[in-house]
Parts: C-alpha cells; structure tokens; sequence
C-alpha cells in the first residue's frame, strides 16, 4: 500500500532539515527520508568537522610562527587523535541538536532509508532494515546534495584512495599526501595537513589554480601555499596509480615529462557528483542535465509541477548558505506568496585556508568577459594597519566597481577574516551603496574592514 504526505522531503541538508520543519508547523503532513544521518553533508562531513581541523591546523602553525612576535613556543606537536575526537564531538553536538529539533516537531515523519522514484510523484523507500514502503504527495523537495567524483584514472581501482569524507577518519597524519585537484576541497586540506606535518603535493591540470578567480588572486594564494612548503605542480595531470612496497607509485605527466613519485597517502579532490543515480528522477518524468543535476527554473521548480530540488544537486554554486536561502525561497514562495527568484540575490562565498578568501559578486575576468566598464581597486595587506599590527600581511583586497554609477559589483578579500570582511561589502552591494561613500565611511580603528577606505581610496589615483 502506498502512504500518502502533503509533502516529501528527500535529504536532510541545509534546505531539507528547515523546510521539512517548516512545513510541518504549517499543517503539512510531511515526511523527510534520510538515508544516512540528519544535517547533511555541512553537518556531518563538510563545513563542521572540516573547519574544526583547520582551526587546530591553524594554532600549530600559529605557534610555530610565533617567533617574530616575540612569542617562541618549543616542541609543538600534533596529537591527531585528539583533532579528530574534537571535531567528532562537535558533528555529533550538531547532529543531534538537529534530531531533537525534528522529535519536537509535530506532523513530521523521519523515515531513514534510500529514496527512489518509481513513478510521477511516487517514491520507494528502502529502509535500513532492508523493508520497503511505497510513500507518495503532491509537494515533494529534493535535497540529496553531491558525493565526491573518483575520476578514471588507470589502477585507481586498486589503490586505497581518500576522499574528503573518509580522510575525516584517517587517524593519522600522512607522511607524504598526494592531493589531487586544486579546487576549494584541495587547498584547503592540502595547507591543513602540511601544517600538521605531512610533505603535501597538489597536482593541477590547468596552467595554474583556481581558475574561476582572478590571475593575481591566485598567484597571491599560491605563493602563501609555497611559502608554507606545499609543493604545487600545474599543467600536470596523473597518468596512472600502482602499489609497491614504500607506498602508492603515481605516473606524472607534465607537457612530455612523464615521471614517477611515490607517496603514503592520495586524496582525490577532483570535485563532486549529484546524488541522483540511485534516486531515478526520471521515473518521476523529472529532467536532469548531462551530469545528473536535477533541472530547476528560477523558483526551483522541476520540469514536474509540485516537485522542487534544493541545495547542491540542482547544479551551480555549491554551498551551505545556498542551500538554506533555496530553503527560504521555496518556503516563502509556496507559504507565503513571497515571489522570490534565486536569480534575485547576490552570491557570497568564503575558502578556509589560512589566510581566507572572501569572494562576492564578479570578478575583473568575468567582467572582462562580458565587456564591462570597471574600475578595479587593490590594496596588499601590507598596507592593512590590522594586519601590520597582529603580524600576518600575506594576501591582499581587492573589489570591481562600475565606472558609471560607481556600485560595487564583486570583490576579493584574501586576509584574516576575509570572509567577515566580504560581508561589508555584501550589505554594500545589497543596498547600493557606491565605492565612494564606502572610502569616506568611518570605520572602527583598528579593524580589517577600516582597510575599504584605503583599498577605495586607490581609485582617485
């Protein structure tokens, strides 16, 4: 027999978790199917546990480098294990905050179990203990997030690769780590456990890292990367893996070069892919791109009306923040007619290495590209007052304003605490606020933000 719901929730990420709540205080009958454990990915194996041992990398490091501020700190050691206990600790507090949450909520089912369409708005549920039930609604949400990409690489199959999920486990620190992909995922893990103590190398097909942001931003990042020890090889690809007795044997390609280097440990950070094999949308007459990303329209509909995709597997940017303003789009839309659009809002993001980035709107190469009239302002840290004083100048500001009306349209913050610093130039962008007005603001002294005046005041020249 089929159950019937008002609603069905699929994955409990940073839009499931919410919406199933809210629509459940709403009087909706609803269900949430999780197959795993409730908090999704950010929750269990991505932001929490990530940023909590790149904290701890941090203060090694920290402690380490502390010398020129007078502060000489001998024999510091990494107990691994204890990083690892803390960040368990912390998902664990998360998660179950968020189980407690939803016990709370009335007309809410928790089912847990793998999720599969086997027809238009019907849905087999497998649960753990192998039985099945067939649910159906006339509202169901897609939330079931991406996984990592293993890339077919020649005798990766044979190998015993990490990903960013099962390193969170790995209860040692590898002598030497092999990262492979130099996106968000890469460097961040590859500046953590070169602070912890392994010899890291990255390897990067392209002519250099993190192509989607600007060339001096990314050369600014892969000289702090270098400078720490990190040994970063572009235009070179992995050709194929094999064990022998001292390790994994990777064969490297560079232009003709081919060599072979031998590491303890490889993670494979070559990106993420949707979770929707196993979930068959097609046989709910859903319509997926050419890599599997469920198709939305601009208030995250499907091509099935009633049926919505959430967060990281409908494609695009993806990040937590995202996903929870998916979340507010489609619950003020569909329970409060709030005619949202995720064309309407204005993308921020951060990357946690040490110092962040903190991006928000274009960058100077995609203004290029759509042949805009900008002016670009820059200022190093070097120049920051804040950063002069707690001893750390690495990395530089910099923002893209409209010549005409004078607005800003993206901005780069790669310094300590860049990501709270993108945020004040987010709220100026929100409320159009020109670069002028933000060069003659007053600002607290001594903060990093004190610095827009200085970064803007380039622009006179």
């Amino acid at each position: 027999m089929t159950k019937k719901y008002d609603a069905i929730v699929i994955g409990s990420g940073q839009a499931g978790t919410p919406l199933c709540k809210k629509l459940a205080e709403a009087g909706l009958k609803t269900a949430l199917i999780e197959k795993r454990w409730v908090g999704g990915t950010c929750v269990n194996d991505g932001c929490s546990p990530t940023k909590a041992m790149v904290a701890s990398a941090k203060a090694a490091w920290g402690a380490r480098q502390s010398g020129h501020l007078g502060i000489f700190a001998a024999g510091v050691t990494v107990d691994i294990q204890k990083v690892i206990e803390r960040q368990k600790e912390i998902v664990l507090r998360m998660r179950s905050n968020v189980e407690e949450s939803m016990a709370e909520t009335k007309n809410l089912d928790v089912l847990y179990g793998e999720a599969a369409f086997c027809g238009v708005k019907q849905i087999e549920v497998t649960f753990t203990d192998g039985k099945k039930q067939l649910l159906s609604a006339e509202k169901i949400f897609v939330n079931t997030g991406l996984k990592p990409k293993i890339p077919d690489i020649p005798g990766i199959g044979d190998i015993e690769y990490l990903t960013s999920t099962s390193l969170l486990d790995l209860k040692e620190i590898p002598e030497k780590l092999l990262v492979v992909g130099s996106g968000y995922i890469g460097l961040e893990f590859g500046q953590m456990y070169q602070r912890f103590g392994s010899a890291v190398t990255i390897i990067e097909g392209s002519e250099r890292i993190m192509l989607r942001e600007d060339t001096d931003i990314a050369e600014e990042m892969t000289k702090i990367l270098t400078d720490e020890g990190l040994d970063i090889q572009i235009n070179t690809k992995v050709v194929s893996f094999a064990n022998s007795k001292d390790g994994i044997v990777a064969r490297l390609k560079s232009g003709t070069k081919v060599s072979e280097r031998t590491y303890t440990h490889v993670l494979l950070a070559t990106g993420r892919v949707p979770n929707t094999a196993v979930l068959k949308p097609e046989a709910s007459e859903i319509k997926t791109d050419e890599k599997g990303f469920i198709i939305v329209n601009d208030q995250l509909e499907t091509s099935v009306k009633g049926v919505y995709a959430l967060g990281d597997v409908k494609g695009g940017p993806a990040f937590t923040h995202v996903s929870y303003d998916d979340y507010r789009i489609v619950a003020g839309n569909l329970l409060h007619n709030a005619h949202r659009k995720t064309s309407d809002r204005i993308l921020p993001y951060c990357m946690f290495t040490d110092p962040q980035l903190g991006r928000v709107g274009i960058t100077q190469q995609e203004a290029e590209k759509q042949k805009l009239k900008v002016k670009i302002a820059t200022l190093p840290n070097s120049w920051v007052a804040r950063s002069i004083e707690t001893g750390d100048t690495r990395g530089m500001m910099k923002a893209i304003v409209d010549k005409e009306t004078g607005k800003i349209l993206g901005a780069a913050v790669l310094s300590n605490e860049g990501g709270e610093v993108i945020a004040v130039l987010q709220m100026a962008m929100l409320g159009g606020i020109t670069w002028e007005q933000l060069r003659d603001s007053m600002f607290a002294h001594p903060t990093y933000s004190e610095s827009l005046n200085n970064l803007f005041m380039n622009l006179d020249e």
